[in-house]
């Protein structure tokens, strides 16, 4: 079975739609889907940003806004706009779901969030709004900020987006698939596509 690593931020508005359809298309072609979320923040920094580039170029952000509500009417994917904020400070919901990749409840949290933010309006930094969507998802709360909070888990996720950036990766939602990258949303198909040629029997490139 062929695999795709799916990088994402939980401030990234194209990370949105790719979240909420990344695991039905990857099994429709039999590719397995490993969830990466990382920060965005240090890699910004990098380019000497201290905001979205969605915020620093007007023009580009009012396109991306209008954008995203075509893909999201494409895919039948709520969106309500504007956001409580943009972009969201996603660390406390990055951690939880760093810490819930040892009991495999991380896609569904990284649904449930990306949903409060861009669907509900919601302030995703909140400790209640994290906790209703532990909450709703049959996941204790205090048990899971408890593991996210950890020394080793924050170490954890300084460490994941310091990966990101040693792997070239610049955006979000970004995806690895045989050795390659593909950056944002539109090319989340060509990155399955190719998860699923490269473990073709036979395939050798």
């Amino acid at each position: 079975m062929g695999s795709i690593e799916f990088w994402y931020e939980f401030a990234s508005t194209y990370s949105y739609p790719a979240a909420m359809r990344v695991e039905r298309l990857a099994e429709t072609a039999g590719v397995a889907v490993a969830w990466r979320p990382f920060l965005l923040g240090p890699i910004f920094a990098d380019q000497g940003w201290n905001d979205s580039p969605f915020n620093l170029y007007p023009a580009k952000g009012r396109y991306m806004w209008r954008d995203l509500e075509r893909v999201c009417a494409k895919e039948q994917i709520a969106l309500a706009l504007p956001p409580a904020r943009f972009p969201q400070a996603g660390l406390k919901a990055a951690r939880l779901a760093l810490a819930g990749e040892a009991e495999g409840w991380t896609p569904e949290f990284s649904r449930a969030v990306y949903a409060a933010n861009f669907a509900e309006r919601k302030d995703i930094s909140d400790d209640a709004t994290l906790a209703e969507i532990l909450e709703r998802l049959k996941i204790d709360p205090a048990r899971a900020f408890a593991a996210a909070n950890t020394p080793e888990n924050k170490e954890r996720l300084k460490a994941r987006t310091e990966e990101a950036r040693a792997r070239g990766i610049f955006g979000a939602p970004s995806f690895i698939a045989g050795g390659e990258l593909f950056w944002g949303n539109d090319r989340l198909k060509d990155a399955i596509g190719h998860a699923a040629l490269k473990a073709a029997p036979g395939d050798a490139r």
